[in-house]
């Protein structure tokens, strides 16, 4: 970087002449590098007032200062800056002096440090002397490789903070009622836990690696009141539960005290996804299975066979069996297994449905008014749908989504099974 002697050289200036040069070689449209630069601007350091006087500089160059070979050099004076953004002398020199240390701007000092230049007829800079906006077009991409990783990173921590919000919901569900119900147990310790936990949340700026500490915390402590709970309220039906599974033999069972069992939780799981008849004197309508498991039925079916199905039924030769749900529903599938272990049938999947039901802020409501419109079955299925949906990060508002497909199932325009097959096909990919 050429001196003048009476600016103070840095390396961060040093760095953005270096910019300023590899940027003179490319070209790079002018909104496309300030998009670029807006994306990443706090990430790098810049503040508010620091992109409004780069908006401000750059309202100054024209779209031929941004082609190979030249320089978006901006000679506007200080009066004319500190007039269009309200900025005291010396709050300019500091947010401009701010952009260049990041690398965004460059000075290109004349040796009397005034600003000037001057364009020929076709408006192309001929010589300037001020601020040169080049740095900008030279990191465009890397800009855009930081943007997709931060991005990336933002994603992660949404779904961290969605996996601790309803790990919390469920601990202080089962310690209110344990505590309501009297049931034996620690539970007094166990909520001094959860609320020294909940005072160790982030308030912001949380890191995935922070997030995911946290999480594990929470799911520790899930895990103790979760299997203190089961064996405060252990049953005979408990025990014949984990022979029926094949958890326990029977004659390990004769030998446990139904009070003392801590049940192992488990969910059966088929890769299998052989599609299941609604109505079993219907089996001759049955078709394979398609291409990546999805059922022939859901592409050759026309439009007016789905129609003429009955509202919140599952068309015609088309059925959706637990483990297809617990297959394409990961999420609601780890839960569950929390909650109520094997998930043998429907109604063991409506019951957990119900469970899970607040952890995720959805009305008692909306949930009776999916099961008027799309029937107990469907309903548990949509809500599992949502469920995973929501904690995976492609739902930000579960009573709403649920209230949509209760609308479309009102309309006859719900195509549960296709949902589910298509997060398969997702999976398979």
């Amino acid at each position: 970087m050429t001196q003048s002697g009476w600016r103070k050289p840095t390396p961060g200036l040093g760095v953005a002449e270096q910019h300023a040069q590899a940027g003179e070689r490319v070209f790079v449209p002018k909104t496309k590098a300030f998009v670029a630069v807006k994306r990443v601007g706090a990430h790098i350091g810049l503040k508010a007032s620091d992109q409004m006087l780069l908006d401000t500089l750059g309202a100054f160059t024209q779209a031929q200062d941004w082609e190979e070979g030249q320089r978006p050099i901006v000679w506007a004076s200080n009066a004319y800056l500190m007039e269009q953004t309200g900025f005291s002398l010396s709050a300019l020199k500091r947010h401009a002096r701010r952009l260049a240390e990041a690398g965004v701007i460059a000075f290109k000092d004349s040796p009397n440090g005034k600003r000037w230049g001057r364009r020929d007829a076709d408006g192309v800079i001929v010589e300037a002397y001020g601020f040169d906006l080049s740095p900008m077009a030279a990191r465009v991409e890397e800009f855009e490789e930081l943007y997709h990783v931060l991005k990336a990173e933002r994603t992660l921590c949404q779904h961290l903070k969605r996996q601790i919000t309803v790990a919390r919901r469920m601990i202080r569900a089962r310690i209110e009622a344990a505590l309501q119900s009297a049931l034996s147990g620690s539970w007094t310790q166990y909520l001094d836990l959860f609320e020294g936990l909940l005072a160790r949340l982030p308030r912001s700026n949380a890191t995935p690696e922070m997030l995911e500490r946290v999480l594990g915390w929470f799911a520790g402590l899930q895990t103790r009141v979760e299997r203190a709970y089961l064996e405060a309220v252990g049953t005979d039906e408990v025990v014949e539960e984990l022979v029926e599974v094949g958890a326990v033999s029977a004659d390990e069972a004769q030998e446990m005290d139904p009070k003392r069992v801590i049940f192992e939780p488990h969910i059966q799981i088929t890769k299998q996804l052989d599609p299941v008849i609604s109505n079993s004197s219907e089996n001759e309508e049955a078709a394979g299975v398609a291409r990546n498991g999805v059922p022939a039925e859901l592409v050759e079916k026309s439009a007016e066979e789905r129609r003429g199905s009955e509202p919140g039924q599952i068309p015609r030769g088309v059925a959706i069996e637990v483990p297809t749900v617990m297959q394409a529903c990961p999420e609601f599938a780890s839960w569950a297994r929390n909650l109520g272990g094997y998930l043998q049938d429907w109604g063991d999947v409506y019951r957990v449905a119900g469970q899970l039901r607040p952890m995720i802020g959805i009305s008692e409501h909306a949930w009776l008014a999916a099961q008027d419109q799309m029937g107990k079955q469907r309903a548990a299925a949509a809500l599992a749908l949502v469920f995973d949906k929501h904690t995976s990060g492609e739902v930000g508002s579960p009573g709403g989504y649920l209230r949509g497909m209760v609308e479309k199932a009102g309309a006859g325009e719900l195509h549960l099974e296709r949902s589910f097959y298509g997060r398969l096909n997702e999976q398979a990919a």
